[in-house]
């Protein structure tokens, strides 16, 4: 099976620069990414998102996400629903603020000290949600979870890392006139190469089969998918030499 990376949680945070909560759910997600969960997170830059990352929107489509947004109009929340899958879990800043009865937040390129309580307590907020979602078993097929989770109450409280560079390579296909994105594909096929496994029809079916793992085939599409899995593979094997 592909080495895959090990289950980590991606945060997608406001890039909204006009509101001071906006400062807020950036600082607090640094905090996460960096300091207090660097090994268990990873970053989704949103504006690559929007544009159509493709590794951004694979990550976002197969692992468990938080949106972290400055306001009620949650943009990250709804962008990651949009194009990937509905976020494991949302939290809104002006939200927090009120929970916890913080004064509100002022600047945006300095932060006043309720600001900085606010990017405190967000953090926190996102550190028990990690915790919480790293604890549940999540179906990278169905990009959900097995069982839907409660909402973790908040506890105490290197280097950012990115989803883009996380190692979960994907590649589209043609099938029936159809663009395809398959996930973990071109590991798949590294894998078979280095076993010396040589195109056949047999090895189609068990290409199938791994990559049913990460990806949902549509019913009654298996045959299609084989032929197309044995001809990018066997133009893989033509251009990778065998270990």
């Amino acid at each position: 099976m592909p080495d895959l990376p090990k289950k980590k949680i991606g945060i997608v945070s406001c890039s909204g620069e006009e509101l001071p909560e906006g400062t807020v759910t950036r600082l607090a997600a640094l905090k996460v990414l960096e300091q207090l969960r660097p090994a268990d997170t990873v970053t989704i830059c949103l504006p690559l998102f929007l544009a159509g990352g493709e590794g951004d929107r694979a990550f976002a489509k197969f692992y468990p996400t938080i949106a972290v947004d400055g306001c009620e109009l949650r943009c990250a929340a709804r962008a990651t629903g949009m194009y990937s899958s509905k976020p494991a879990a949302s939290l809104v800043v002006r939200d927090i603020v009120i929970e916890t009865g913080l004064e509100k937040p002022e600047g945006r390129r300095h932060l006043n000290p309720a600001g900085r309580q606010a990017v405190e307590a967000t953090a926190a907020r996102m550190v028990a949600l990690v915790d919480g979602l790293l604890g549940k078993q999540w179906d990278r097929r169905a990009g959900e979870f097995v069982q839907e989770p409660p909402n973790p109450e908040p506890q105490g409280l290197g280097e950012a890392t990115c989803s883009c560079g996380l190692g979960t390579p994907i590649q589209k296909v043609q099938i029936e006139g159809q663009e395809v994105t398959l996930v973990a594909l071109p590991l798949i096929f590294q894998q078979f190469r280095q076993a010396g496994k040589q195109p056949s029809e047999s090895i189609a079916r068990e290409l199938l089969d791994t990559v049913k793992i990460y990806n949902s085939v549509p019913e009654g599409m298996d045959i299609q998918y084989r032929a197309v899995l044995l001809r990018e593979y066997s133009a893989f094997c033509e251009k990778e030499p065998a270990q």
